[in-house]
């Protein structure tokens, strides 16, 4: 799979903006400020593949990329508090009609910051994936900023935070070390090639 042909399609921002998938599609989901677009911009190495920002809650549309045999969703962060009732409300029918939509989901990307414990946001999440049989792996974003001692701890508190996920996998990730990176670039191109 040649990441350098990934290529910024279109956004969406309403449930009725959506269209419908003719490819397989891999998403990344997780809370505002968790450093979704840091991780896209890294597993691709481009610097503003997509678009970061220091004001969580920015990404308010579904950001969609093609890459050669599946399509890319950058899915708008949840759980920001200073956005209007009407805009998560909002949020929430986009993300419910995208999910609903029969699109061919192989893989989703379910982005939980390190240092902290999972918030309500992501707990609901991680349940709303389970239940509805999508298959997900967990980035531990941000990873870089614990000190080696923290970082044991943190893993052990996360693993039990989650432990109701079973056995998928939890990815490690650094934007700034690009740990984890390679992980994932394998389970993109896998799915690339009908491997998933």
């Amino acid at each position: 799979m040649n990441l350098n042909k990934a290529e910024f399609e279109t956004s969406v921002g309403t449930a009725k903006g959506l269209f419908e998938s003719d490819m397989p599609e891999v998403c990344f989901s997780g809370h505002s400020n968790v450093g979704k677009s840091s991780l896209i911009n890294k597993v691709f190495n481009r610097k503003s593949f997509a678009r970061t920002s220091n004001k969580p809650g920015k990404t308010a549309t579904i950001n969609f990329f093609k890459c050669e045999n599946i399509r890319l969703a950058d899915l708008p962060g949840y759980g920001f508090a200073k956005v209007s009732f009407e805009e998560r409300q909002r949020w929430g029918e986009l993300m419910e009609a995208y999910f609903s939509s029969g699109r061919d989901i192989r893989m989703v990307f379910q982005l939980i910051d390190a240092r902290h414990k999972p918030t309500k946001d992501d707990v609901d999440m991680l349940h709303f994936l389970c239940d509805n049989g999508f298959p997900f792996v967990v980035a531990l974003t941000k990873i870089d900023k614990l000190k080696k001692t923290e970082r044991e701890k943190n893993l052990k508190m996360l693993t039990e935070e989650m432990s109701f996920i079973g056995d998928v996998p939890m990815i490690p990730f650094s934007a700034e070390t690009g740990e984890g990176c390679e992980e994932i670039k394998q389970l993109l191109c896998k799915i690339n090639d009908g491997e998933n």
